[in-house]
């Protein structure tokens, strides 16, 4: 009987430490403060890496942020992010390249993933001889010199092996969702983000939003405190997070 009481006492306590512990994170969550400045740099960050340079000036002479803007090169680096999501390749390159030829020449996996999408887009047209011709002389040189660029260079070239999956109303089958997925705006959208974070990152920028980076690091915060059986209250943020990364 005695034992049972002492291990229920100890059982009691530990309840009673986890609970005051999490109090205590509770209120220190609630005590935090963030600073205005700090949430202007935050506002000012955000309007600069997506490239609202007018918005951005005018939100830095209002809360008095002192900082340079460049606004024809973020000018420069929307209309190469934006041939992107347009699906013209060849100009995107063009431009990179003569904004800075060492972005695509240091980066080999992000000039491969902007020829396949070159050969998405002419297998998309229909323009099948050009797409043979071009995955010939760019894409399989490239593929046989780096073995981790052949499974998506298969993928891709799957469209040519089954055309019916490069139409709109491609088979819903999910058998093939790695592939179909290819023909969807969000391919694009995915390579315009990679270009416009090496741009970014070419020119001494962040490669994303900080507001993107905070998100990233409340979402890992909170993951693990409920693998440490932390529950944290209605998923503060986690769930919203998830949402907003997609978007970003």
């Amino acid at each position: 009987m005695a034992a049972n009481v002492a291990g229920n006492g100890l059982q009691h306590s530990g309840v009673a430490g986890q609970s005051s512990e999490h109090q205590t994170w509770e209120d220190k969550l609630e005590a935090a403060s963030v600073s205005k400045d700090d949430l202007n740099a935050l506002v000012f960050d955000y309007l600069v890496v997506e490239g609202f340079s007018d918005a951005a000036v005018e939100f830095a002479r209002e809360t008095g942020i002192s900082s340079t803007i460049d606004q024809d090169m973020i000018q420069e680096r929307m209309e190469i992010r934006q041939a992107v999501e347009d699906g013209c390749v060849e100009e995107a390159v063009r431009r990179v390249n003569e904004l800075d030829p060492e972005i695509l020449d240091t980066n080999p996996p992000l000039l491969f993933h902007l020829f396949l999408l070159r050969l998405i887009e002419l297998i998309r047209a229909d323009r099948v001889e050009e797409a043979l011709q071009f995955a010939t002389l760019e894409l399989a040189p490239r593929g046989a010199q780096n073995p981790e660029f052949l499974a998506d260079l298969e993928r891709t070239m799957a469209l040519l092996a089954f055309p019916d999956l490069a139409k709109d109303d491609a088979s819903s089958d999910s058998s093939f969702e790695a592939i179909t997925q290819l023909m969807k705006r969000t391919q694009r959208v995915k390579v315009a983000k990679e270009l416009n974070a090496a741009i970014l990152e070419s020119q001494g920028q962040g490669m994303e939003t900080k507001m993107a980076g905070l998100l990233r690091l409340m979402k890992w915060g909170e993951d693990r405190l409920e693998k440490n059986n932390l529950r944290v209250q209605d998923d503060r943020g986690r769930q919203w997070a998830d949402v907003v990364l997609r978007e970003v």
